[in-house]
């Protein structure tokens, strides 16, 4: 279980596009999102680094 705080992270577009960024990476990666707190949870056999770079790369960069 990977798990990121992403700041940047604050409304349901932002959900959307941090779904749609971590599904990119890996498709069949699962994730749970709690926006209020800002925390990404995801399950995938690729490394965190992977997921770090491309939420970067989208201006989501984890804390």
């Amino acid at each position: 279980m990977i798990e990121m705080t992403l700041p940047t992270m604050t409304c349901g577009h932002c959900v959307r596009s941090v779904t749609e960024t971590v599904q990119r990476v890996d498709a069949d990666a699962t994730l749970q999102i709690d926006l209020p707190t800002h925390q990404v949870k995801i399950e995938s056999a690729k490394p965190a680094e992977v997921f770090a770079a491309a939420l970067t790369e989208e201006g989501y960069a984890p804390a």
